[in-house]
Parts: C-alpha cells; sequence; structure tokens
C-alpha cells in the first residue's frame, strides 16, 4: 500500500519556498495545528493574535460588519495563503477583519516569537511577506473601487475572474471554477443583491460566455470577455 505523504505547512507558503529541508523541518517543529469546521470562526474582528495562520488545506473568508451590520467579504484565502501577518510586527494589534472557514480547514499556527527567529536567520523572507502584504493591500484597494462603480456586470466580471485565478482549473480554453462561497455570501463580497446577480449570470449565460453547473460550479467560455468587461 502507498503511503500518503503529507506535505508540511512551511512547504505550501510561497514566502517559505527558499527555504532549506532543515529550515523547513525546524518551522514544521514548532507549528500547532488546528481543525476548524465548515462556518467555525477561526478569529473574530478585534481579537488580539500573536500568531501567523498558515491555510494547510481548506478555503476562508476574511469580512468585517459594515455601519449598517452587514457582512462584507475582503478576502477568500485557500491552500499556501496565510493571514495575521500584521499581529506579527506589533504586540498589542487587534484582528481588523474576522476569519471563518467556508469549508473544513486545517490551519497551522506559527508564534511571532518563532517566526521573528526565521525571519533573522532568512531576511529574504521579510521581502517577499512584504510582496504578499502589498499585493494584498492592492487586492483591497481594486475592491474597494469595484465597490465604488454602479456597474454590477464589472463587479461581477472582476469576481469572476479573480475565482479564475484562485479557485479554477483550466482545460483548454475553458476555465471550471468550483464556487468557494454561496449566493448570498457573493452577494455580500460584490454588494449586489441575489436577484441582480443572479440576472446578470444569465445574461452572461446568453452571450456564450459561461455555463452554469448547479448552484457550486461555473464553466468559464471565454474569459478574454470578462477581461473586457472587468475593471
Amino acid at each position: 500500500m502507498q503511503q500518503h505523504i503529507i506535505t508540511p505547512c512551511p512547504k505550501r507558503v510561497p514566502i517559505f519556498h527558499s527555504l532549506s529541508e532543515l529550515e523547513i523541518k525546524k518551522i514544521t517543529d514548532v507549528v500547532h495545528h488546528r481543525l476548524f469546521k465548515k462556518g467555525e470562526m477561526i478569529i473574530e474582528e478585534g481579537e488580539i493574535s500573536t500568531s501567523l495562520f498558515i491555510i494547510h488545506s481548506g478555503k476562508v473568508k476574511l469580512s468585517k460588519l459594515t455601519v449598517q451590520g452587514k457582512e462584507q467579504i475582503v478576502h477568500l484565502l485557500t491552500d499556501g495563503d496565510f493571514f495575521g501577518e500584521s499581529n506579527l510586527f506589533h504586540d498589542d494589534i487587534v484582528m481588523n477583519l474576522s476569519c471563518h472557514a467556508l469549508e473544513d480547514t486545517k490551519i497551522c499556527l506559527l508564534k511571532k516569537t518563532d517566526f521573528d527567529q526565521i525571519m533573522a536567520n532568512n531576511p529574504d523572507i521579510s521581502f517577499k511577506l512584504l510582496k504578499t502584504i502589498t499585493k494584498r493591500l492592492s487586492h483591497t484597494e481594486d475592491l474597494a473601487r469595484t465597490l465604488a462603480t454602479k456597474d454590477p456586470e464589472v463587479r461581477i466580471a472582476d469576481m469572476l475572474l479573480e475565482f479564475c485565478e484562485k479557485f479554477g482549473s483550466e482545460n483548454q480554453n475553458t476555465v471550471l471554477i468550483k464556487l468557494p462561497i454561496t449566493r448570498e455570501e457573493i452577494s455580500s463580497y460584490v454588494g449586489l443583491t441575489r436577484e441582480t446577480i443572479s440576472r446578470k449570470l444569465a445574461k452572461l449565460v446568453d452571450k456564450g460566455i459561461l455555463t452554469l453547473i448547479g448552484n457550486k460550479q461555473i464553466l468559464i467560455h471565454d474569459k478574454g470577455k470578462l477581461q473586457t468587461m472587468g475593471g
């Protein structure tokens, strides 16, 4: 019988890819593992944390409540992504977003004291971390700009392109997206009503740009047209 080999958390994270096997093992030895069930809160907005959260497997959403008390999803993360990085540079910073598991999710926790030592021994990790944080900030700015536009087609096109990149599997000229969130959560993510989303998706179906497969999957036939429509 073939033995199932589990990839260590650090090997799943791009910022650690330059580390040696020995350094990977040192990190693996100090991380703590936690399993969160679908829908479970991983950490809540306002909590103080001194750990980096690494997604070993699963999907999570980072969100916050608006002044109207509605959820606004800010980031969707999957295997190899991480969050809580701001807490690594301050001792008293609180989480500005809440995090929930979108499916059964395995999280690796790396304490600030251990991460400080890793960065001291491997300065290039600091640059990679900064690059990832900058990219995430750019995504937040893009989301704010998308939400500011009144054109629902732009919002949906941008969302579908993001899903193609993060949750899609490409086969020849098509991309199959396994939706990471429900229609209700999609509504929260792009700031549109479910009715508007359904109507706009149906329009994209009529144009031959995509096919809806149940409520959980979307097959993209023409990614180029989505890029033309996007913001």
